[in-house]
């Protein structure tokens, strides 16, 4: 069903305020001079790490062991994001090429 202009604008236009709150928002919670709450900077050391766990949990667990290819692409490619950014500590360079090397792997090789 298509959107006539006006639907369109609306919908862009809470799009992007809802972005600009969003970003304002921890101006205005936590503003300069005052300390931020344990509980925010506790969240802010241990909500990356959680969050990356999750998503390795979530992009593997689909895998197949026991039949072929036994889950060797993913193997290959979880070790070469862990071995970049063990070495480069390049998040984008990491996941970026791991995710290359998993689709060449599953393109044209198994």
């Amino acid at each position: 069903m298509p959107l006539d202009a006006k639907t369109s604008f609306l919908i862009i236009l809470a799009m992007a305020l809802t972005t600009f709150a969003t970003r304002v928002a921890p101006f205005l919670l936590f503003p300069k001079g005052r300390e931020v709450p344990k509980t925010v900077q506790y969240l802010g050391v241990v909500l990356a790490p959680a969050v990356i766990g999750m998503l390795v949990v979530y992009c593997l667990k689909g895998t197949v062991v026991f039949s072929y290819p036994y889950g060797i692409p993913e193997l290959i490619s979880v070790a070469a994001v862990v071995i970049l950014h063990v070495w480069k500590r390049n998040n984008l360079l990491s996941i970026g090429c791991g995710t290359i090397l998993y689709m060449v792997l599953i393109q044209a090789v198994f």
